[in-house]
């Protein structure tokens, strides 16, 4: 089976994260976000990958190359203008000539693809959809589903008191190539919008897939930020702490798991490093500082007795001495905050600024 993954967006929901990085390269546990997709769907057999590509597709392209250094074939097709979920998937029509998965590029999930094939298969249905259960369905898409599974109805962001079912469109979906016919060529077309209500009308068989396993939407830094913490959780070494390569690290440091330590660190005298925790690459963390429940990207410098608590702090980011970046807080690239500065409440700061020593202090 053929997959299409949908990553030809510009990511402005984790902006400043993407404003130099087009988001499936934004790195988890310090790999591509896409790399994680990739292995996923290796998993499940299926190695031939069609993406579709708009905003810096040179970015992808120059990574992945060919696919075969990812044991994967690698298909890139470049849209002209944004032609949506189910343009963009039209625009492959060429390379589906059988039964084939979308999957939408904004979401980490273990849901069985497999098992979700199979039930395809066994159900003759021309198309599957993947539900995952939310607390609040509002900002999604509901799908109503009768006894069978079979799909009665699409609420698209639904108000709290139209909301039948907390079961989501988890953005996954297994279709028979005919369905493709449904889909005007060149044109900006959605799934949610325009092919499955049209298919409903239509009398096609539409199954949901539910399941309970883990699916998240990385498109705000705040989801982001929780992956990386349910991922350290669950996933790294028995909860330890993993180096990726040869650090440096004081004798009186103390790093409590789980931890993910990028190649070359740096992690200086009396300094804390407290897990759910990533450092990437090249971090240099100077003596007395104190990291907890952070992500950082790499090449960033972390001045004395700093602290950094529950933030995301991209590539080549300086923080000065005695200041604090917490709660949410997101820095871009190459963003130098001056000494004794104090940033909470979420702020985000976009890439290549500076500021000030005790400038800021809420």
């Amino acid at each position: 089976m053929k997959a299409v993954i949908l990553v030809g967006g510009e990511g402005t929901r984790l902006r400043p994260l993407t404003c130099n990085k087009v988001k499936p390269l934004v790195p988890v546990l310090n790999r591509p976000f896409l790399e994680h997709v990739v292995d996923y769907l290796k998993r499940h057999g299926i190695r031939d990958i069609i993406l579709t590509l708009g905003y810096l597709p040179e970015q992808i392209q120059g990574y992945f190359g060919d696919g075969s250094d990812f044991g994967v074939n690698m298909t890139y097709l470049v849209e002209g203008f944004p032609l949506g979920t189910a343009g963009g998937v039209k625009n492959a029509e060429a390379f589906l000539d059988a039964s084939f998965l979308v999957f939408n590029g904004d979401i980490f999930t273990d849901i069985d693809l497999t098992d979700m094939m199979n039930c395809h298969h066994e159900k003759k249905a021309a198309t599957s959809i993947a539900l995952t259960p939310v607390d609040d369905p509002t900002p999604y898409g509901v799908v109503e589903t009768d006894a069978e599974g079979r799909v009665e109805r699409f609420v698209e962001k639904p108000r709290r008191e139209e909301v039948a079912t907390n079961m989501i469109n988890a953005g996954i979906y297994i279709m028979e190539p005919h369905i493709l016919g449904y889909i005007a060529p060149n044109a900006f077309f959605t799934f949610e919008h325009g092919v499955f209500p049209s298919l409903l009308e239509r009398g096609e068989v539409v199954y949901g897939y539910p399941s309970q396993a883990y699916w998240i939407d990385i498109g705000t830094p705040e989801k982001y930020l929780k992956l990386h913490h349910d991922l350290l959780q669950r996933c790294t070494a028995d909860k330890g702490v993993r180096f990726e390569g040869e650090s440096f690290v004081h004798s009186s440091a103390r790093i409590q798991a789980p931890a993910v330590i990028g190649e070359g660190c740096s992690i200086g005298k009396d300094c804390i490093v407290k897990g759910p925790t990533v450092l990437g690459p090249q971090c240099r963390v100077e003596k007395g500082a104190v990291i907890e429940g952070a992500v950082l990207w790499q090449n960033c410098r972390i001045g004395e007795k700093a602290k950094l608590r529950n933030c995301v702090v991209a590539s080549g980011c300086c923080i000065g001495e005695q200041s604090e970046v917490l709660d949410e807080c997101v820095l871009g690239d190459n963003v130098i905050i001056g000494k004794g500065n104090r940033l909470s409440r979420g702020i985000r700061i976009w890439p290549d600024r500076s500021i000030e020593p005790n400038a800021i202090s809420f």
